[in-house]
């Protein structure tokens, strides 16, 4: 099977958050599994072009009145074979979408709308038919259209799939700025009513794709609610026989505590001493007491209203106080995000000793904290899959999180499966709650080593590797192309 992967971003180019290591891992995987497969992506200023080397393609295509010349780079890796889309409006910009999280750039419409119209015209360059062209979030939201409009024989077997990573981007813009497209107008390409009617990337994606998908099962059901389905609930209930929920999977390689490049100390499933030991180091680490009898809880997240730091910060004291003020306990916490969010932060980091507050963003500050850490809490208030619960799987660490989206897909509670748990999950998302579900933890803490350690072998054989997810997706891809045109 031949598969296109179009995507703003991918590991090991390009990267702003999870996004990028499911396009890259899927892609390897769906490679492992048989498949042609190849990742469209812009070529962004930061991105090291060694290695890869110049296509003779030269692509025209029609934009702001005028036409826009592109051309490509292409380099294999690990039997994927990567496109990056060469125009200075990528390559003169260090930034993906802006030049910094609370920037966009002011032409991302433009900028995207032309990754969006050159994924057609390289296949064609390339004399390369692709079956599914597997189109990830807003900025690739109009590719569907294009295939459901095209007249050309070439991808007259093509079929789409749009993956919603996360509802609440969306790419809507004014209406005047679909002038610089060069493109009909269709009504299902706009969200809301008139006179406010915006051009949505997503929406036309949900609109005009064979398939959907998102990244997990239970939050495939709950963007069809008013609550978190971002005003397309409409839409997504419409569709929803044309929707499922895919959970995420990880690297293996990357996430391995038995080869993790950044321990010093590894273990296994087998042996777990190396936990033991990576715990000590961190806690001196990170100017807390070395102490194997006091648990070590941790937070390593976007430091954001979504990942559920105004539950943790509002009131006085606020549920962050209470819990390293009230329990017998020690907390890291990484992260960026938020400048109001992080001066709290770091003012009751100054106040307790067992407080370690770290505003940073680091890889391997992530990877150790993973392996040393007890417990590791999200308390967010939609997460649709979430990834740092799998590493904290991977690593014997028990997740506390709240029961939405991916978490709860891949979370059993302790209280109500004792002998299947494998962490702490909660309904209401508020600081008492989040409090209360800590107060769990302790509880299953305090029944000692030898309980902790069953807990923890079950978090360890969880599977979470890409290759379950990556046949779920090949299911969808054969019935796609199985079934008749409709529109």
């Amino acid at each position: 099977m031949n598969i296109l992967m179009v995507s703003s971003e991918s590991v090991p180019f390009s990267k702003s958050g999870g996004l990028a290591d499911v396009v890259g891992a899927l892609s390897t995987a769906l490679s492992t599994l048989g498949s042609d497969v190849r990742v469209l992506i812009p070529c962004y200023g930061s991105i090291d072009t060694s290695g890869f080397s110049d296509l003779a393609i030269d692509v025209e295509v029609s934009l702001l009145g005028k036409t826009e010349h592109v051309f490509f780079m292409e380099k294999e890796l690990d039997k994927v074979r990567f496109y990056l889309l060469c125009h200075p409006w990528f390559q003169k910009r260090n930034g993906i979408y802006g030049e910094n999280s609370f920037s966009p750039y002011p032409d991302n419409l433009q900028r995207y709308m032309l990754l969006n119209k050159v994924a057609m015209p390289l296949c064609k360059a390339l004399k390369w038919v692709p079956d599914i062209m597997h189109c990830h979030d807003w900025t690739c939201g109009f590719i569907p259209y294009f295939l459901k409009k095209s007249n050309d024989d070439f991808f007259a077997n093509t079929k789409s799939i749009m993956t919603i990573h996360n509802l609440a981007y969306q790419g809507d813009y004014s209406r005047l700025q679909l002038l610089d497209a060069n493109i009909e107008p269709d009504e299902r390409m706009f969200s809301g009513e008139t006179p406010g009617k915006r051009v949505n990337f997503l929406k036309t994606g949900i609109e005009f794709a064979d398939a959907i998908t998102t990244v997990s099962p239970t939050y495939a059901k709950e963007i069809q609610t008013k609550e978190l389905g971002c005003n397309l609930e409409q839409l997504l209930l419409r569709r929803s026989s044309d929707l499922q929920g895919i959970i995420n999977g990880i690297d293996y390689v990357e996430w391995n505590p038995e080869t993790d490049v950044f321990l010093e100390n590894h273990f296994s499933l087998e042996n777990r001493s190396g936990k033991h030991e990576t715990k000590a180091l961190v806690q001196n680490e990170y100017n807390l007491k070395q102490d194997p009898t006091i648990p070590l809880f941790s937070m390593i997240s976007r430091i954001a209203d979504q990942k559920g730091f105004v539950e943790l910060l509002e009131g006085c004291p606020c549920a962050l106080e209470k819990i390293v003020r009230d329990y017998p306990l020690q907390f890291i916490l990484v992260g960026t995000g938020d400048q109001a969010m992080e001066k709290k932060l770091i003012e009751l980091g100054a106040q307790y000793e067992n407080l370690s507050v770290n505003i940073l963003f680091s890889d391997k500050a992530a990877h150790r904290i993973e392996a040393a850490s007890d417990f590791f809490l999200m308390p967010s208030r939609y997460e649709p899959c979430g990834l740092n619960q799998l590493y904290s799987l991977r690593y014997g660490t028990l997740p506390i999180a709240r029961q939405t989206g991916g978490l709860a897909d891949s979370i059993v509670d302790l209280d109500e499966s004792p002998t299947q748990g494998t962490g702490i999950l909660f309904k209401t998302i508020s600081g008492d709650a989040i409090i209360e579900a800590v107060e769990r933890a302790l509880l299953w803490w305090s029944k000692g080593p030898r309980e902790l350690e069953h807990i923890q072998t079950r978090c360890m054989k969880f599977d979470s590797t890409w290759e379950q997810s990556a046949r779920s997706y090949i299911k969808i891809y054969e019935t796609s192309l199985r079934e008749k045109e409709s529109w």
